[in-house]
């Protein structure tokens, strides 16, 4: 067989066809994805003086990353932030898609899910302005509370803080969470809960002996999706967290830009990405627990 022939039966080929298939796309992600993120840990090694940059090989970026006392304090607190973030999210999610799924007709569910995604259509940095009105000092909140004379002077704790990071992430990403968690219920077969019903199971024991465990998939993908992206965020801390919210992200946006030390701000960003890497493995192993033992 001439190597034409060859070429050609080859070219025919699954996996010829399978290639060709995913080369854009490999390619997409080797040049958007892996090479930046491989500039950004070949740059956590080297060190920098001002405008020079010392391309030698060291560990003295990690040193610093993981042994000084502020860098600590912002990643356990983004750890924290983001933790929180996530059970707000998923224990607000969990109702709204169980009642779109359960208790909406099924005609009416496509609407109900895009009435669900209806923020989107909005600037997420619109929506973060949005809650320093509501959270703001003259805002919302406090107008309506001086009004029904509930308070005398406006409270000055709900803005610029943790609880308004929390608040402000929340809303943002709880379409994230809903939507995971409506699919993985959307997948229970009701006859399991007919069962169920017939073997004198009330609806509360219904609940957590068939409808929960069946849908922990999708509240474990939900937790996920919401965890991963909020640890990261730098937008949010900056316009509602004031200094005690601030994350890791901000630090390493400040490294980048007015500290002019990339190189330990790429540390701190290896560092991060490890951490949330090594959490979200964790989750799909669960996951994955989870599904053999079901």
């Amino acid at each position: 067989m001439s190597k034409n022939q060859t070429h050609n039966r080859w070219r025919q080929s699954e996996a010829a066809q399978g290639l060709f298939l995913i080369s854009p796309t490999f390619i997409f992600c080797t040049v958007l994805l892996a090479i930046p993120l491989g500039l950004v840990l070949a740059l956590s090694f080297w060190t920098q003086n001002y405008l020079e940059l010392d391309k030698t090989l060291t560990l003295a970026n990690y040193q610093t990353a993981w042994g000084e006392e502020i860098y600590q304090t912002l990643m356990g607190r983004s750890l924290k932030i983001s933790a929180c973030v996530t059970i707000l999210t998923v224990l607000l999610a969990y109702p709204v898609a169980y009642f779109v799924s359960f208790h909406i007709k099924p005609k009416h569910k496509a609407m109900w899910i895009f009435l669900i995604t209806i923020p989107f259509w909005t600037s997420y940095l619109m929506r973060i302005f949005l809650w320093k009105v509501i959270l703001g000092y003259n805002g919302v909140v406090n107008g309506s509370l001086i009004g029904a004379g509930l308070i005398e002077k406006p409270l000055s704790f709900i803005l610029y803080n943790q609880n308004a990071v929390v608040l402000t992430l929340g809303h943002a990403w709880l379409p994230f969470a809903i939507l995971p968690i409506f699919v993985a219920l959307e997948k229970i077969d009701h006859s399991l809960l007919e069962a169920a019903q017939d073997l004198g199971e009330g609806p509360i024991r219904r609940f957590l002996r068939v409808t929960l465990p069946l849908s922990m998939p999708g509240v474990l993908a939900a937790t996920v999706i919401v965890f991963i992206p909020t640890i990261g965020d730098y937008v949010t801390p900056r316009l509602v967290g004031g200094p005690n919210g601030l994350m890791i992200s901000n630090m390493i946006e400040l490294q980048f830009k007015k500290a002019n030390n990339a190189p330990l701000g790429a540390a701190l960003a290896v560092s991060a990405m490890v951490i949330v890497s090594v959490i979200s493995l964790i989750f799909v192993w669960l996951n994955r627990k989870y599904l053999k033992a079901r």
